[in-house]
């Protein structure tokens, strides 16, 4: 701003955190004190060793009460760990928590410069002026509170956001559940038997469905996509178009049965992974829901063959769009099966090198002897961690369910399928928790299991009417073990769907595996750095359905934390504009990514507004504004100038 606020000397109270030995180990802290000490307006400097402990926390009551101080500086770790704890510090010392900087001195300055630190130690001193020169200029600010829109839009309506919508409901809150898919259920009605509880995938989607349906509060919308979203935390304004289903009732099921074997459309089925064909009207076995058919508009010919036999296909239904109004928006979008590339271990290369998810789909439609391809599979062997924990490529990570499922699958090959030969050819087996149950089944069972490390994977190969697969085998000291197989099975991990509309609609961060990525995976484990927008189960990362349910349940606790007082306290760091130095050249409204600027006319002329609500004070305007008209509170340019200042002092 052009006007900058009369400096008023504070008595400031400067706290060292030693963090155990993370910062003391390479910053001298004693050093940094005693500098520090002599700053202009500190009153007070101590080094404590967790600033984060009760008993610290405490004494920093005690001095601010006693002093009395004015301002306080916390030099310690990260503010996304701990500057609610701090501004809490503040508070019961009776200060305005916006007179509390922190300073990180962990991650910024010891974890980096572990090497050197002399320079280490004389960085930290640097980075403390700083923040004593912007708590000497810091102004009490107070939250601005709106009211929340008592409700939430879920989208992915499979397990994860089925459970959060049950649950959510029963607290009071209106859900709106958002599926894109024209069925319920997500990956978990494509699954058969699941590990442990033998549990089938239909069987917990039907109970799930039928709960939901059970809810007069809770709407479900399928066929759907958010197509546009405005507005902050507790008032969200979505935009969702919804494909129709060309399909409605009175129609008996007969007739609808009818109707589809009359259709002369076929296509591969996306449900059954490509092994089978569906007709361009379908309608996916017993476990999705809603139980109404659909018809694909992409294949269908409009040749009116299904017409003849059910007269609730109705071909003339239009698309929608409709407005929702939200407090919260809950991403549950789930995972997609890692698609290995042609010639990944013979896929697409040779037809019996089959995934995981399609071994899946063929226990379900196979029953008595096991064939595949019209050839009695007695030799099957798995390939595990393809897609996952590469070496070269960009799944890094674990995908944590596949080898639980995989062996679980071997176990119904033995026992139901009666298959004599099982290979599980792997670089490490994870069945974590009670799930090493199965590994010693499948051990004890018969089962043979080699070792590969990560570059030096097994070999596939055609041989005679058989895949043979060689591998250096690590379990016997590096011997060349050859196996011959009916059927290779490459175990896929888990990546996240492909989402880029959505992602760029909501401004969704992403992670260096390309999950959404939540602030903190333990302290704030369901919140992303979009105020309103929590995410839940494995659009986070690979996780089972237990883990899944689990996040779903945090995350409900945090959207009803949001909701449950119809009001929500809002961050005073907001950008401000002084309207006689705006001359309105539009910058600041291009370079906004939240809305929150806006055009209105006064006597002198157009001029920027900001709209408070929709603000998150991220100072994307305030560059780009050539009279300096634009501030943000908390962060004006006269404090920024100052910390530049005190660290190139």
């Amino acid at each position: 701003m052009t006007n900058e606020p009369n400096f008023i000397e504070k008595r400031i109270g400067v706290y060292i955190c030693q963090c155990g030995s993370n910062i003391s180990d390479y910053v001298d802290v004693e050093k940094v004190r005693e500098e520090i000490s002599r700053e202009k307006g500190v009153s007070l400097a101590k080094v404590t060793m967790f600033a984060c402990a009760d008993s610290a926390q405490k004494e920093i009551v005690a001095d601010i009460q006693n002093e009395p101080l004015d301002a306080i500086v916390i030099a310690s770790c990260s503010p996304k760990l701990h500057l609610n704890t701090f501004r809490g510090v503040a508070e019961r010392g009776g200060l305005n928590p916006y007179n509390y900087v922190q300073v990180n001195i962990r991650e910024q300055d010891s974890w980096a410069h572990s090497d050197k630190p002399a320079q280490a130690t004389l960085k930290a001193i640097h980075l403390i002026r700083a923040g004593i020169a912007k708590v000497s200029l810091s102004e009490a600010l107070t939250p601005m509170t709106i009211p929340a829109e008592n409700s939430v839009a879920i989208v992915g309506a499979g397990v994860t956001g089925m459970r959060a919508a049950i649950e959510l409901a029963d607290l009071g809150v209106n859900v709106h559940l958002i599926e894109r898919e024209h069925f319920v259920g997500g990956r978990v009605a494509q699954w058969g038997k699941m590990s442990m509880t033998n549990q089938t995938g239909e069987e917990i989607i039907t109970e799930l469905y039928h709960e939901v349906k059970k809810r007069e509060s809770i709407r479900v919308y399928t066929g759907a996509d958010i197509i546009a979203s405005k507005g902050s935390i507790g008032n969200f304004n979505i935009q969702v178009k919804i494909q129709p289903r060309y399909v409605e009732p009175p129609c008996d099921p007969e007739s609808f049965k009818n109707a589809i074997e009359a259709c002369p459309v076929e296509v591969y089925d996306e449900f059954n992974f490509n092994l089978t064909k569906r007709k361009a009207i379908f309608f996916n076995y017993h476990s999705e829901f809603p139980a109404l058919p659909v018809v694909d508009m992409a294949t269908c010919t409009r040749c009116g063959e299904c017409l003849k036999y059910c007269h609730g296909i109705r071909l003339d239904q239009q698309e929608q769009v409709i407005d929702l109004h939200v407090g919260s928006t809950f991403l549950a979008t789930g995972f997609n099966p890692y698609e290995p590339k042609t010639g990944e271990f013979g896929y697409q290369e040779h037809p019996d090198v089959i995934t995981l998810q399609q071994l899946k789909r063929i226990l379900e439609l196979t029953k008595g002897e096991f064939r595949f391809r019209n050839k009695k599979i007695e030799r099957v062997a798995f390939i595990y961690c393809v897609g996952s924990r590469q070496v070269e490529g960009e799944n890094k990570y674990c995908a944590r369910y596949c080898c639980t499922s995989a062996i679980h699958a071997a176990l119904q090959l033995r026992k139901d399928l009666n298959v004599p030969f099982i290979y599980h050819i792997n670089k490490g087996i994870r069945t974590y928790g009670k799930q090493e149950i199965l590994y010693e089944q499948s051990s004890t069972s018969g089962d043979i299991f080699l070792q590969f490390v990560e570059d030096d994977p097994p070999v596939v190969e055609t041989f005679n009417d058989h895949l043979k697969i060689t591998v250096n085998d690590l379990l016997t000291a590096n011997m060349e073990v050859t196996v011959k197989a009916d059927l290779v099975v490459l175990v896929t991990g888990m990546v996240p769907r492909l989402n880029q509309e959505l992602n760029s609609i909501l401004k969704i961060p992403l992670g260096k595996d390309h999950f959404y990525n939540e602030i903190h995976p333990k302290l704030r484990p369901v919140e992303t750095v979009i105020d309103g927008l929590i995410i839940a189960g494995c659009c986070q990362g690979p996780r089972n359905i237990a883990e899944s349910a689990s996040s779903a349940l945090a995350a409900v606790s945090k959207v009803y934390s949001i909701l449950n007082h119809g009001e929500i306290q809002l961050e005073p760091t907001l950008a401000i504009v002084n309207p006689g130095a705006c001359e309105w050249c539009g910058q600041c409204l291009v370079a906004c990514p939240f809305d929150a600027i806006e055009r209105v006319e006064t006597e002198k002329g157009p001029v920027a507004r900001i709209i408070e609500s929709n603000c998150k004070g991220c100072g994307m305007c305030t560059p780009v504004c050539q009279t300096e008209a634009i501030d943000i509170k908390g962060y004006t340019n006269h404090e920024v100038r100052s910390m530049i200042e005190a660290m190139s002092g």
